[in-house]
C-alpha cells in the first residue's frame, strides 16, 4: 500500500504543472519568453524617445542661429542708424562757426560716442568724413577742430589718412592699418599701437612718447625727431626706419626694445 501511495504522489507532481498548463496557457512560457515579449516595445519606445529628441534639438539649433542672424541684421541696422545720424548731425554743425569751444566740444564728444559704437568698417567711414572735411588735423599751430584723444580706432584701417597734427592723445589704435599714412606733427603720446602696421608711413616730429608700440610694423617709416621716450618698442619692426638719433640715443630714450628689430637689420637683444 505504501508504494502505491508514493507511485500515486509522483504521478500527481509531474502531472500537476501539465494541467495547469492546460487550463491557463502559460506554463510553457519561459522566461526568455517573457523578456522577449517585454524588450521589444521598450526599444521601440527608446528608439521613438531618441528620435524625439534629437528633432527637437535640431530645431533648437535652428532657432537658436535663426535668432542670432536676427540679432546680426538687427545690429547691424542700428549701426548705420548711428552712422547716418552722426554725418546728418556733423553735416549741420559744418554749416556753424566751428571756432565757437561749445560747438567743438560737442563735435567731439558726438564723434567720440559713435566711434565706441561702430564697428572697424563703420568708424573707418567716419574717419575718412573726418579727414576729407579737415576737422581732425592740424597745422602751424592751428589745432584741430576735433580732438581724438582716447579715441576708440581698434582694427581700423587708415591706410593712407591725412592725420597729420592730429590730436590722438592716448587713443586706442590697436591692430589698426596706418600704412603709407601722414601723421607727422600728430600727438600720440599714451596711445595704444599693439601690433599696428605703421608701414612707410610719416611720423616725423610726431610725439610717441609713452605710447605702446610693442610689435609694430615701422619699416620704411619716417621717424625723424619723434619723440620716442618711454615708448614701448617690444618686439617692434624698425627695419629701414628713418630715425634723427643712434640706436644708442633710443636705447636709453625707449622704455624697451627687447626683440625689436632695429633699423639696421639687427635684432635687439
Amino acid at each position: 500500500m505504501r508504494g502505491t501511495v508514493e507511485q500515486d504522489e509522483k504521478f500527481r507532481k509531474q502531472t500537476w504543472p501539465s494541467r495547469i498548463s492546460k487550463k491557463t496557457g502559460f506554463g510553457d512560457k519561459t522566461i526568455w519568453d517573457w523578456l522577449e515579449l517585454l524588450i521589444v516595445p521598450l526599444v521601440l519606445i527608446l528608439i521613438g524617445l531618441a528620435f524625439s529628441v534629437q528633432q527637437e534639438a535640431r530645431q533648437q539649433q535652428f532657432e537658436d542661429e535663426r535668432a542670432a542672424t536676427e540679432r546680426e541684421l538687427e545690429e547691424q541696422r542700428a549701426q548705420d542708424l548711428a552712422l547716418q545720424a552722426y554725418l546728418d548731425q556733423m553735416s549741420l554743425l559744418l554749416l556753424e562757426d566751428l571756432s565757437d569751444p561749445k560747438l567743438r566740444t560737442l563735435a567731439r564728444a558726438r564723434t567720440l560716442t559713435v566711434l565706441r559704437r561702430l564697428d572697424a568698417n563703420r568708424k573707418e567711414e567716419v574717419m575718412r568724413f573726418l579727414s576729407e572735411a579737415d576737422l581732425v588735423s592740424g597745422d602751424r599751430g592751428k589745432d584741430p577742430v576735433i580732438v581724438l584723444n582716447g579715441a576708440d580706432l581698434r582694427d581700423v584701417d587708415l591706410s593712407g589718412a591725412d592725420l597729420h597734427g592730429a590730436d590722438l592723445y592716448g587713443a586706442d589704435l590697436s591692430y589698426a592699418n596706418l600704412g603709407h599714412a601722414l601723421i607727422s606733427v600728430s600727438d600720440l603720446s599714451h596711445a595704444n599701437l599693439y601690433d599696428a602696421r605703421v608701414f612707410e608711413a610719416n611720423l616725423s616730429y610726431a610725439d610717441l612718447s609713452y605710447s605702446d608700440l610693442r610689435i609694430v610694423d615701422l619699416t620704411f617709416s619716417d621717424l625723424s625727431y619723434a619723440d620716442l621716450s618711454h615708448a614701448n618698442l617690444y618686439g617692434a619692426n624698425l627695419r629701414e626706419a628713418s630715425l634723427s638719433i643712434s640706436n644708442e640715443e633710443l636705447e636709453q630714450q625707449a622704455k624697451s626694445l627687447e626683440g625689436a628689430t632695429m633699423p639696421g637689420g639687427s635684432k635687439h637683444d
